[in-house]
This record gives C-alpha cells, structure tokens and sequence, in this order.
C-alpha cells in the first residue's frame, strides 16, 4: 500500500544512482511525479524521461545521468514564502547554490530558484542535489 507516491518514486531513483543503474522504472506514474521529474530534467538532474502506459496506472522510464547525490521528500509539506526560501534552503541543501527545491506553486510545480524569480510562494515538495 502506497502511502506516498512521490517519496517512493525519489527512492527509487536514489537508489537506482547509488548502484550505477543506467535508467530506473517507477511505477505507479502521476502528474505530480512527472511535474517533479519535469523539474529534475531541467535543472539537469536527470536525462529524459518517458511515460509509458501499461494498462493500469502507467509508469516512468527515467534515464539517469549520475549526477544526484541525494533527493527525497519533504514532510510536512511546509507552505513558504519567498522570503522564507532562504531558511528552507539553508536546512535542506548543502550549500548555498547548490542543489534544487521543489515547490508546488500556483504557477504549476518549479524550482525555487524559479519561484524567486517570479516572486511566489508555494508548498514545499522535494529536494534534490
């Protein structure tokens, strides 16, 4: 029984980089996965990915490049502010610059680096460096 979605979908990519494995398969697929995913690909985290529909609720192939060292979920899921990024960052990523979190925003699921930029505030989601 999934309890949640996303933080299965990120172990499985996480592990799947820490033994060298080229692409990983995670199933089952949502939009909320594939928007995170979406963000991991532009921020150059991941390689492309594809969703393939298997009959039920579907599934991601996702193309690893090796360059994660560490992603996982955030729970509770805090809301923020654009002045509060800061301390966010400051607890979840290693250093300054370094690394993505993953906001849902009412501008759709982006980066924090993005969401500074247009000056929104949203829920945070992941983290990925």
């Amino acid at each position: 029984m999934l309890f949640d979605p996303l933080a299965d979908a990120l172990s499985v990519i996480k592990n799947a980089e820490s033994v060298g494995k080229p692409e990983c398969k995670i199933h089952p697929a949502s939009k909320l996965i594939g928007m995170a995913l979406k963000v991991m690909a532009d921020e150059g985290y991941i390689g492309e990915f594809e969703f393939v529909d298997d009959g039920l609720s579907g599934m991601f192939k996702v193309k690893l490049l090796g360059r994660i060292n560490r992603c996982g979920v955030i729970k509770p899921r805090f809301a923020t502010m654009v002045a509060d990024l800061e301390k966010w960052e400051k607890r979840f990523l290693p250093a300054r610059n370094f690394g993505v979190l993953i906001l849902s925003t009412s501008q759709g699921v982006v980066a924090h680096t993005d969401a500074r930029d247009r000056g929104i505030g949203g829920q945070l989601l992941a983290y990925v460096y």
